[in-house]
C-alpha cells in the first residue's frame, strides 16, 4: 500500500453518497501498520452550531461492539477461566429455550451466531426505557411495541427469563444454521460478567479500552466527563419534500443488551483497536490476546453468504482482491458504522456516521478501492442474473416475518420479483440456488430463500437473519 494516494475520486463519490442520504458526518480514518495515513471528516456533529467531525469525535459504534465481547471471552480462555466449547448452560444454568437442544448450545455457537436461536423479540423490550423517552423512535419502523404490559428487560437475568417463556422453534441442531443473534451476544457478556466478577462494562474497560489506550471509549457517554466533542444524534423522516433529518437527542441504552451494540469511540480509538487484529493482538506495548486467540477470533468458521463467513464477532471475506478482509459493520439509532482490516496488507480503517440506515459499507468500499488504486466503484464479487421461469416466482411470494419486528414482503411484479422491507420497496435479481441480489440504499446484499424438507420455501435469510414465511389463514 502507497502512504500517498490520490483520494480525490473517492472524495467526490462519498460526498456524493453522503449528500444523498443527508448525513449531518462522518469520520473516516485509515492507518497502515498502526500509523495513520488518511483522515476525512466530512460535515458536521452539529449541524446547527457547525461543529466539524474530528478524528475524536465520538459516536456509537453499535454492533461493532461484538468483536470486543469476543477479545473478553478469548482472554478468559487464555486465563483458562472457560473454553469456547463449553455448554453455555455450564455458567447460565438457568438459561433455557423450548428445545431439548438447549444443553448442546456452546459459547462457539453463540460466538458464530450458530446456536439455532431465530430473531426474537427481546430487543426492543430490552430497549423499552430508550424507546418511551424518545419522540424520535415514531420515525424507526419496526420498532413499535405490540405488548405494553411486558416490562423492560433490565438485567441479563430477566433477558434469560424472557427467553425461557416464549414459544419459538430452533432453525436447526446448533452448529448447523446461521442467524445473527443480538440475544446471544448479550448472553456472551453475561458469562464474561460471571466468569470475571466483575460487570461487563468494567471488564471492557479494564482489559481492552485501558490498556489500548481507548481515552475516548465507553459504555455510557456519561463517563466522558467534560469531553465535549461528542456527536448530536440525527434520525430521519419522511416527508412530501422529501427526506427531513432533524436531532434526536436520546442516546438509547439497553444494560441487557450492551455486550451486543452499545460501545461509543472515536475513529482514532477504533485504529487502535484495530491492532489487535492486524498486529497479533498487540497494541503498542500492550499484549492484550495471544496471536493464537485472535487467529480463532478471525477464522472463517461459518459461511454467512457467498465468499463471505463468520468468525468470532466479525466477518470474514478469505478472498478481497487476493487478501483476507477482516470487517464488522453496526446500525442503531443515529449509527452506521464499520471496522476494516486487511491484515496481509497492514491496512485498518473505520468509518463512523451520526445517522442510521445509511450506506457506511459502500463508502468504506469506496475509500479501500481509493486506497488500493482500484476504481472506486470497484466490487471483489460479481454476480451474474439468471434466468427465473416466471411460473417459479410464486414459490418465493408472501410475508416473512421476523421477531425483532421486521416483515418482509414478496411479491410478484411482471417478470421479476420485488421486496418491501421497512417502508422501502426494491427489485431483487435472481443469481441461482435461491438466492436473489438486492440493492438498498445504495447497500448490496444477498437474500437467500430457504426450503424445508418437501422443497417448500419456508424461511428466508436477509439481513443476515433467518425468519419464516407467514402462514395464510
Amino acid at each position: 500500500m502507497k502512504t500517498k494516494v490520490d483520494m480525490k475520486a473517492f472524495e467526490e463519490y462519498a460526498e456524493g453518497l453522503i449528500e444523498k442520504h443527508s448525513i449531518p458526518g462522518v469520520a473516516l480514518g485509515f492507518a497502515h501498520s498502526g500509523v495513520p495515513v488518511y483522515e476525512k471528516g466530512f460535515g458536521y456533529r452539529n449541524v446547527e452550531k457547525k461543529l466539524p467531525v474530528t478524528m475524536d469525535t465520538v459516536f456509537g459504534i453499535a454492533s461493532v461492539t461484538k468483536s470486543f465481547t469476543c477479545v473478553a471471552i478469548m482472554q478468559l480462555q487464555e486465563d483458562g477461566k472457560l473454553n469456547v466449547h463449553d455448554p453455555v448452560v455450564k455458567y447460565l444454568p438457568e438459561f433455557s429455550t423450548p428445545s431439548e437442544l438447549t444443553e448442546k448450545m456452546t459459547i462457539h455457537h453463540f460466538m458464530t451466531h450458530t446456536a439455532g436461536l431465530p430473531p426474537l423479540p427481546s430487543l426492543k423490550y430490552a430497549n423499552k426505557r430508550s424507546l418511551d423517552a424518545d419522540p424520535s423512535v415514531q420515525d424507526y419502523p419496526g420498532l413499535k411495541i405490540d405488548d405494553d404490559d411486558q416490562e423492560p428487560i433490565d438485567t441479563y437475568e430477566q433477558l434469560m427469563e424472557f427467553i425461557a417463556d416464549l414459544d419459538f422453534e430452533l432453525l436447526g441442531e446448533p452448529g448447523t444454521e446461521f442467524s445473527y443473534s443480538n440475544d446471544a451476544y448479550a448472553l456472551l457478556g453475561t458469562i464474561v460478567e460471571r466468569v470475571s466478577g466483575i460487570s461487563f462494562e468494567s471488564y471492557i474497560k479494564q482489559y481492552i479500552l485501558d490498556p489500548a489506550g481507548m481515552d475516548h471509549s465507553c459504555s455510557l457517554v456519561e463517563e466522558l466527563g467534560d469531553y465535549d466533542n461528542v456527536t448530536c444524534l440525527y434520525a430521519a423522516k419522511e416527508t412530501e419534500e422529501g427526506t427531513e433529518v432533524y436531532e434526536a437527542p436520546v442516546w438509547w441504552d439497553s444494560p441487557a443488551m450492551r455486550p451486543a451494540g452499545y460501545l461509543k469511540s472515536s475513529v482514532n480509538d477504533m485504529l487502535k483497536y484495530a491492532e489487535i487484529v492486524r498486529n497479533k493482538g498487540k497494541v503498542g506495548d500492550k499484549q492484550i490476546l495471544s496471536p493464537e486467540s485472535v487467529e480463532q477470533m478471525i477464522y472463517p468458521h461459518f459461511e454467512i453468504a457467498p465468499g463471505k463467513y463468520y468468525g468470532y464477532g466479525f466477518m470474514i471475506t478469505p478472498d478481497y482482491y487476493g487478501t483476507t478482509l477482516v470487517e464488522h459493520g453496526g446500525n442503531l439509532k443515529a449509527i452506521a458504522s464499520q471496522l476494516c482490516i486487511i491484515p496481509e496488507r497492514g491496512i485498518s480503517a473505520m468509518i463512523l456516521t451520526n445517522l442510521a440506515g445509511v450506506p457506511a459499507t459502500t463508502i468504506m468500499s469506496g475509500a479501500l478501492n481509493g486506497m488500493e488504486g482500484r476504481p472506486v466503484s470497484s466490487k471483489h464479487l460479481e454476480f451474474t442474473e439468471q434466468e427465473l421461469p416466471a411460473e417459479k416466482l410464486a414459490e418465493f411470494e408472501g410475508d416473512y416475518v421476523s421477531n425483532e419486528g421486521m416483515t418482509l414482503t414478496v411479491k410478484r411484479k411482471g417478470e421479476t420479483l420485488e421486496c418491501s422491507a421497512r417502508e422501502v420497496s426494491f427489485p431483487i435479481q435472481y443469481v441461482g440456488e435461491d438466492k436473489f441480489l438486492a440493492s438498498v440504499k445504495d447497500q448490496t446484499e444477498v437474500i437467500r430463500f430457504i426450503r424445508n424438507e418437501e422443497g417448500e420455501v419456508y424461511r428466508v435469510s436477509y439481513h443476515f437473519r433467518q425468519f419464516p414465511k407467514a402462514v395464510k389463514e
